[in-house]
């Protein structure tokens, strides 16, 4: 082997580069967030050829002195942090001081900049890592970045570079993120010399809720929630896409610690356990959210592109994100139509059912009384019924006379599937097996709370070979196990040994059982998989207890179902995730008949 030596500077930032600058997006990330550190309240990015010919990013913000330019591009200087107390309370998108040098080694690189306080600006050039005399230039306040011939002088990572297409995609995309996250800065983006986005500032939420419709789409708005909650140091805001505007893909999903955009598996795992009762499988939720909480509480230097943080307190994040979300998603009862968010008790705040309007007169005979809806095709488990008598104790408001309540009134059943309603704002289809087996199921998850769980002794104690990890995890979360009917004890360093599980579970696959619960425990420091088992079943008594399609439902019993379907959490869509209901405007029925043309 060679003898150690010291690499030398330019050899060091093209390893840095390597790091950091992915492909021609990762530059224009790096460029941008340093303009949001600098105070910027306007960003131009103009890219030709995908980036790959050239990357310029103007700002207008506090702009660089003379004397700071050729530090600017040297490794490891920033005016950021200036110690390890820095470090642990990073408020800045940007603080490694790596950006500048490691784009200038693989680049033609040039830095125009200019204070408020300066008479002329200055420009540097770096060339291959050479850096060059600043020189005096036109500029005003503010600076300007320009990266030409990207991985010129690195062929084997210039190969790696997708089509002009593909990479101006990406560039996009990350605009859109960085738009969101700052909705008070303006955003322009040009291709080739032709504009492609220009995302105005947002002055009030909204405009802020316009710019987040240019990026997820004009009708999310009108399908989403939203979400503003405070609680233990934590402040979660922002909106989450009601199941009805779930994606195939998880390319709507933007979620913001302290305004940087991260990829975190504990964020991840929380919002898909609360949308897990209401989303059709294979599907993704849409949701921009914001995280707020004290710097020190996160830890942002775990990666170099800074794509993901580690929080400090896993378990209390993961928490809190599942229980504002649960309890955000729960409030959805079919008939609700979005409307501004208002103050809720424990300061939540979500979108609520904006009044129907009274039409001129509901006829006299449409409103009557609620009647028990029993129409069940076979009886349910008696474990079942014994939930659904507890369950049912919770009285149900009757709409008032006159009233135009939220789904109307039945006036036929089609093909013995589907309920047609009139309310005020048009025609209402409710698939009625659906939204009973909703109904069923939220009863039956009512009673279980309502009654105490049994568990069931094994006859042969089960030991099970686990981790290190996940054999601690039963020891510590022992008690909590227990209360849902599932009693595990350590058995050694790696073992554990089942000797009961919940009654309601008799005939799972034990083993699997324990290790899945005791994985989500090593991982997450909690576990609703046991829960999940619970609702799977229970789901399934709910369905083979609903009103059947093809079942012949009298009005006062179609009318039944739509109250307690107003009444009834999540609601809106059936235990599988697709939805109970729709709506169709009187407008929307006039356009099917062409009327006012």
């Amino acid at each position: 082997m060679a003898n150690i030596r010291a690499l030398p500077p330019e050899l060091i930032n093209q390893i840095a580069a390597g790091e950091v600058i992915e492909r021609p997006s990762s530059v224009v990330k790096e460029l941008v967030e340093n303009s949001l550190d600098a105070g910027a309240t306007r960003i131009e990015v103009d890219i030709e050829a995908g980036g790959a010919r050239l990357i310029r990013v103007r700002d207008d913000g506090g702009g660089i002195a003379l004397d700071d330019l050729p530090l600017a591009v040297a490794s490891h200087a920033t005016s950021k942090i200036g110690s390890f107390d820095d470090l642990e309370h990073v408020a800045s998108m940007g603080f490694r001081g790596e950006a500048l040098a490691s784009v200038s080694s693989v680049s033609r690189f040039a830095l125009v900049s200019r204070t408020a306080g300066q008479e002329a600006a200055f420009r540097i050039e770096v060339d291959g890592g050479r850096l060059q005399a600043a020189r005096p230039a036109q500029h005003p306040p503010g600076t300007s970045v320009e990266v030409r011939d990207l991985f010129y002088n690195v062929p084997a990572r210039k190969k790696f570079m997708r089509a002009e297409r593909t990479e101006f995609a990406h560039i996009d995309d990350l605009l859109k993120s960085l738009s969101l996250a700052r909705s008070s800065v303006e955003f322009r983006l040009s291709h080739n010399g032709k504009p492609v986005r220009v995302w105005k500032a947002a002055r009030d939420e909204q405009a802020v809720l316009q710019r987040v419709a240019e990026v997820l789409g004009a009708e999310f708005p009108q399908r989403s929630l939203r979400v503003e909650h405070a609680a233990a140091g934590l402040q979660l805001s922002g909106w989450v896409g009601l199941p009805t505007a779930s994606r195939a893909q998880a390319d709507a999903q933007y979620f913001y610690v302290n305004g940087r955009l991260v990829r975190d598996r504990i964020v991840a795992h929380a919002v898909r356990q609360a949308y897990a009762d209401v989303l059709f499988h294979g599907r993704h939720a849409a949701f921009v959210l914001y995280l707020e909480l004290d710097p020190a509480g996160v830890d942002v230097n775990v990666h170099p592109a800074k794509h993901e943080v580690r929080f400090r307190e896993q378990r209390l994040v993961h928490d809190f994100l599942f229980r504002t979300l649960h309890e955000a998603l729960a409030q959805t009862r079919a008939g609700q139509v979005a409307s501004p968010a208002h103050e809720a008790e424990g300061g939540l705040r979500m979108a609520a059912a904006a009044p129907m309007p009274m039409p001129a007169a509901w006829p006299a005979s449409a409103s009557q009384s609620r009647l028990s809806l029993g129409v069940r095709d076979e009886p349910l488990a008696d474990y079942a019924a014994l939930l659904g008598s507890a369950a049912n104790a919770a009285p149900m408001r009757e709409p008032e006379p006159g009233e135009a309540p939220p789904l109307g009134f039945a006036i036929a059943q089609l093909k013995n599937i589907y309920i047609l309603a009139e309310n005020a704002a048009g025609l209402v289809l409710v698939d009625m097996h659906a939204a009973h087996e909703r109904i069923t199921y939220e009863k039956l998850k009512a009673g279980r709370v309502c009654s105490n769980l049994r568990s069931q002794l094994l006859l042969v104690p089960l030991n099970l070979a686990v981790s290190a990890k996940e054999a601690a995890a039963a020891e510590e979360h022992a008690d909590a196990l227990a209360e849902w009917g599932l009693e595990l004890s350590r058995s050694g360093p790696s073992g554990v040994v089942v000797r009961r599980i919940p009654a309601l579970l008799d005939g799972a696959d034990v083993a699997q059982l324990a290790r899945d619960v005791l994985g989500e425990l090593a991982q997450h420091g909690s576990s609703r998989r046991l829960q999940e088992l619970e609702n799977e079943l229970l789901s399934t008594m709910a369905c083979h207890g609903s009103v059947r399609a093809g079942r012949r439902l009298t009005l006062p019993e179609m009318n039944a179902l739509l109250r307690e379907m107003e009444e009834t959490e999540r609601s809106g869509q059936c235990n599988h995730g697709r939805p109970t209901w729709a709506q169709l405007s009187l407008g929307e029925l006039d356009k099917l008949f062409l009327r006012g043309r």
